[in-house]
């Protein structure tokens, strides 16, 4: 006999509890090749795209930086250190910033301004599509880590990123093959922070 919960979206999936148990950020420093295939990278961008989105605005959009997209992205955050009269060793440790990952993703929370769905919940809606990107990448296999950092607010770089006026960094996010260990990092105490209503 056929029940409406026998349908294959409400099977078990006691492998997608382990693998969310078990995902953890990895240092963008000690990322290293291969980065994801042009498919693997489509189905991280993918299932980004599976996050909640009251309304259905897709209230965020992606920049992917790899190859030598990396490299022009660091000569803009050194360009702007530069003009700002940063040392120069700190110039060219931002040239080289986003070498450190085979692939980037920049995720751009674009909320909607006076529309019925509140714009925290359409930047919810952003974080939300990073954390999908985290899991996907464990998922095959890579480390991915979540970063904003200075340039993600710096006006000249959403400039040159081409951000629109109320468009945010939601982040970047680094995405290679560790070279290291990951490090577990202390997690909360599901007791302490959990109450019934």
């Amino acid at each position: 006999m056929s029940h409406d919960t026998d349908g294959p979206f409400n099977l078990p999936a006691p492998a997608a509890i382990s693998l969310l148990l078990s995902r953890r950020s990895g240092s963008a420093k000690t990322m290293g090749g291969p980065g994801p295939s042009k498919k693997q990278l489509n189905q991280i961008l993918q299932a980004g795209g599976r996050a909640p989105d009251h309304g259905k605005l897709f209230p965020w959009r992606f920049i992917v930086f790899e190859g030598k997209g990396r490299q022009r992205f660091g000569a803009i955050l050194a360009e702007i250190l530069e003009a700002e009269g940063e040392r120069p060793k700190q110039i060219e440790e931002e040239s080289r910033r986003f070498l450190r990952a085979p692939v980037v993703i920049g995720v751009i929370s674009s909320a909607r301004e006076m529309h019925k769905i509140p714009v925290w919940e359409q930047e919810l809606s952003a974080g939300a599509v990073c954390q999908n990107i985290l899991i996907a990448t464990h998922a095959l296999g890579f480390v991915g880590n979540w970063i904003t950092e200075w340039y993600a607010y710096h006006p000249v770089v959403k400039e040159k990123l081409g951000l629109k006026p109320g468009e945010r960094m939601a982040g970047f996010i680094y995405i290679g093959t560790a070279t290291a260990p990951l490090e577990e990092r202390p997690r909360p105490d599901m007791e302490k922070i959990t109450s019934y209503f």
